[in-house]
C-alpha cells in the first residue's frame, strides 16, 4: 500500500487514497513539477510480476493516450518506478452520473440530451481512433458542476486491430448497458458502444434501467429477446423524435443501429427542431428478431412439406371401382394358371427346403460366438482400442468425446455398447474420450454488481461463491453491491465446484452534509421520505445566507440512519422590516438605548413665599 506523503518517480507526491480495484488502485498526488492535483493509478504489488497484467495495464495507458478530446480523461504520463507501473491522469471533481441519477432520479430533457451530445462527441473520436470503451455506463461518466462530462475507464477498451484484448469466459461490462452482440457471445462492434449510449439516455430520461431481472442471465436473455419498454408510455410530454433515437441506437440487429457515434451525434443535434415534432415512428429496414423469422420460415415449409405428402398419398389411392375389376381380372388369371399348379407345387416343395437350409441349419454351424465386452476405461484411447480389437471387437473410427470431473482428459470413459455386455464378435465398440473438467479463467470483476457475477458464475461455471463485506475509506465512492476485489485474482483458473469470494464495500446509510452539498428543502423532503423520517423545519429571519439556503441540520454528516427517528433543519428566511421601512437584521447587534442627561442649570431652592 502506498503511504500518504509518498513521491512516485520523485515527481508525484501521493495526497490520499481514492479508489481501489482488483488491477489496481487510485491515488489523488501532486504534480510537484507543474505544480497541479492529478489522479495516478498504480498497479497492484502482487500483479507487478505478472508479465500479462503488465502488458494489460500498459495497454490501458496506449488505449486512452492516443486520445485527446474535452469529454475524455486526459492521460498525462505513463511510466515505472522501481516495480511501480503507475498512469498519470487528470483529476476530476465531480460526482459519476450513477450518483447523479440516484440523487435526482429522471433528468429534465434538455439536460439529458447536453450529457448525450457531450458523450457522443467524445465516443466518436474515440471510434475515429479505432478504439472501443465496450462498457459505456454511469459509473465510468464524471460530471463536474459546470455540466460538462469526462468519460473515463478505457481498461476495457479495445483497439479494432488488436487480437489478444477479448479473453475466453470473461464477462466484459455491466449486463444492464450489454448489446445483444456481447451478449450472445459474439464479438464487438463500433455499433455495440451505440447501443449502450442508447441504454444511458434510456436510464437519464426515466431515472430507471430498461431491462431488470432476477440474475444476471435473465436481463442478458431480454437484452437479447425483449424490445425496450417505450419511454413515451412513461412520459407522454417526450417527442417521438427523442424516443426514435432511443429506438435506433438500441436496435436488437446491430444493421439498423446509427452506423457511428457521429451520426447519432448528428441526429441528437435536431431532435427538438419544430419540424420534427410531429415525427412518425421509427420503421427498421432490416428484421430486429431473425429467430422469428427462421420460425415462419421453417414452418412454412413443414406445411409445403405436408401438402405434398398428402398429393403423394392421393396419387397413390385406388378407387373401390378400380379395385373390384382387378379383382374380377385376377380370377381369371387363377383360373388360367390352374392347370399348370401341379407343376409348381414340386418346385415350391423345393424351394421351402432351400429356405429352411439357408435360414436355419446353416446359421446354426456357422452362428458368430458371443464375448463379454473388457472395461476399458482410464486406459489411453489407443491402448483402448488395442485391447478391444485382441479381444474380437471392431472399433468405430471416431471417438466421441465429454467432459468428465474423474477422468483424465485423453483417457477412456466407457465404451458404447457398456464394458460386461455380451455380445456378437466383430461388433462395433464407440469409444468416449475425458475431455477432463470445465476450466474457468477468472476475470477482473472489480467494479461489476456482486450480486450479478454470482449468479453467472454459479449457473455457468458451477462455482461455488461468497460475497463479504470489507471496510473502506471512502465509502462515497463506491456503489452498493459494488465488487472491490476478489479472493482470486485475475488470470488464474478455477474449475466447477471450487470456491471464490467477492468483497463488495461495507456502505451503511448514512445522512449526507446537506449544508454543504447545498440541498433545497424539497431534496431534504425527498430524502426523510425514503427513509421514513420525521422532518421539523424551523425558518430563521437572516440577511447573511439567501432565502430558502439551509443553514443547519439536526443529524450531523455519516451519522447512520435509523427510520422512524426526528432530523430537524433550520432555513434561512428575508429578515422582516421595521417602522421606519428599513429592513431588520435579528444578527445585528441592538443599538443602545440612550439615558437622559440631566440640565445644566441648577434647580432653584423654594422660597419662603413659596
Amino acid at each position: 500500500m502506498i503511504e500518504k506523503g509518498q513521491k512516485i518517480n520523485d515527481r508525484y507526491e501521493i495526497i490520499k487514497s481514492i479508489g481501489e480495484g482488483g488491477m489496481a488502485n487510485v491515488y489523488l498526488a501532486y504534480d510537484t513539477i507543474l505544480d497541479r492535483r492529478v489522479a495516478i493509478k498504480v498497479l497492484r504489488g502482487d500483479l507487478s510480476g505478472d508479465e500479462k497484467f503488465v502488458r494489460r495495464f500498459q495497454r490501458e495507458a496506449l488505449s486512452a493516450s492516443s486520445l485527446s478530446h474535452p469529454n475524455i480523461v486526459e492521460m498525462y504520463d505513463v511510466g515505472e518506478d522501481d516495480g511501480l507501473y503507475y498512469i498519470v491522469m487528470e483529476y476530476i471533481e465531480g460526482k459519476t452520473l450513477k450518483q447523479l441519477i440516484k440523487k435526482r432520479g429522471s433528468l429534465t430533457l434538455s439536460e439529458a440530451i447536453d450529457i448525450m451530445l457531450q458523450l457522443t462527441d467524445g465516443i466518436s473520436h474515440a471510434h475515429d481512433s479505432y478504439i472501443i470503451h465496450r462498457d459505456l455506463k454511469p459509473q465510468n461518466i464524471m460530471i463536474r458542476e459546470d455540466g460538462s462530462i469526462k468519460i473515463t475507464d478505457f481498461g476495457i477498451a479495445m483497439a479494432l486491430n488488436s487480437t489478444q484484448l477479448t479473453q475466453t469466459n470473461s464477462v466484459m461490462g455491466s449486463v444492464h448497458y450489454l448489446p445483444p452482440e456481447q451478449a450472445s457471445g459474439k464479438g464487438s462492434t463500433i455499433r455495440s458502444d451505440i447501443y449502450s449510449m442508447g441504454i444511458l439516455f434510456y436510464e437519464l430520461l426515466t431515472g430507471q434501467l430498461p431491462f431488470k431481472g432476477d440474475n444476471a442471465v435473465e436481463i442478458a436473455l431480454k437484452q437479447m429477446r425483449d424490445d425496450i419498454p417505450s419511454i413515451r408510455k412513461k412520459n407522454p410530454a417526450i417527442p417521438q423524435s427523442v424516443e426514435n433515437v432511443i429506438l435506433k441506437a438500441t436496435a436488437k440487429n446491430p444493421k439498423n443501429r446509427y452506423a457511428d457515434a457521429k451520426e447519432m451525434h448528428a441526429d441528437l443535434l435536431t431532435v427538438l427542431n419544430d419540424e420534427r415534432m410531429d415525427e412518425e415512428k421509427i420503421v427498421f429496414k432490416y428484421p430486429e428478431h431473425e429467430i422469428e423469422e427462421n420460425t415462419k420460415t421453417i414452418t412454412v415449409v413443414k406445411k409445403k412439406t405436408e401438402e405434398k405428402i398428402q398429393e403423394v398419398k392421393e396419387e397413390q389411392e385406388v378407387p373401390p371401382e378400380e379395385e373390384k375389376e382387378e379383382e374380377v381380372e385376377e380370377d381369371k388369371t387363377l383360373k388360367r394358371t390352374n392347370r399348370i399348379v401341379w407343376i409348381l407345387a414340386s418346385l415350391f416343395t423345393l424351394i421351402v427346403i432351400g429356405v429352411v437350409t439357408v435360414f436355419l441349419i446353416i446359421p446354426y454351424f456357422s452362428r458368430t460366438p458371443d464375448i463379454e465386452i473388457p472395461d476399458v476405461s482410464n486406459m489411453s484411447v489407443v491402448e483402448a482400442e488395442r485391447k478391444l480389437k485382441e479381444e474380437g471387437f471392431e472399433v468405430a473410427v471416431e471417438t466421441k468425446k465429454e467432459e468428465n470431473a474423474t477422468i483424465e482428459s485423453g483417457k477412456v470413459i466407457k465404451t458404447s455398447p457398456a464394458a460386461g455386455r455380451t455380445v456378437k464378435e466383430g461388433t462395433v465398440i464407440t469409444i468416449y474420450e475425458s475431455l477432463g473438467q470445465e476450466k474457468y479463467e477468472v476475470a477482473d470483476l472489480t467494479g461489476e454488481n456482486a450480486e450479478a457475477q454470482k449468479e453467472i458464475l454459479e449457473t455457468m461455471y458451477g462455482l461455488k461463491v461468497t460475497i463479504e463485506k470489507r471496510a473502506v475509506d471512502n465509502p462515497d465512492d463506491y456503489d452498493e453491491g459494488e465488487i472491490i476485489d476478489q479472493s482470486v485474482q485475475p488470470g488464474n483458473t478455477l474449475v466447477k465446484g471450487d470456491s471464490i469470494i467477492l468483497y463488495v464495500a461495507d456502505i451503511e446509510d448514512v445522512y449526507p452534509n446537506m449544508v454543504e452539498d447545498g440541498w433545497t428543502v424539497d431534496d431534504v423532503k425527498a430524502f426523510c421520505e425514503k427513509y421514513n423520517i420525521k422532518l421539523t423545519i424551523d425558518y430563521q429571519a437572516t440577511s447573511q445566507y439567501t432565502e430558502g439556503t439551509l443553514i443547519s441540520q439536526s443529524r450531523s454528516p455519516k451519522t447512520p440512519i435509523v427510520s422512524g427517528s426526528t432530523l430537524k433543519i433550520v432555513v434561512a428566511e428575508a429578515p422582516n422590516e421595521n417602522s421606519s421601512g428599513e429592513p431588520t437584521d435579528p444578527d445585528a447587534e441592538p443599538s443602545p438605548t440612550p439615558t437622559p442627561t440631566p440640565s445644566s442649570s441648577p434647580t432653584p431652592s423654594p422660597t419662603p413665599e413659596q
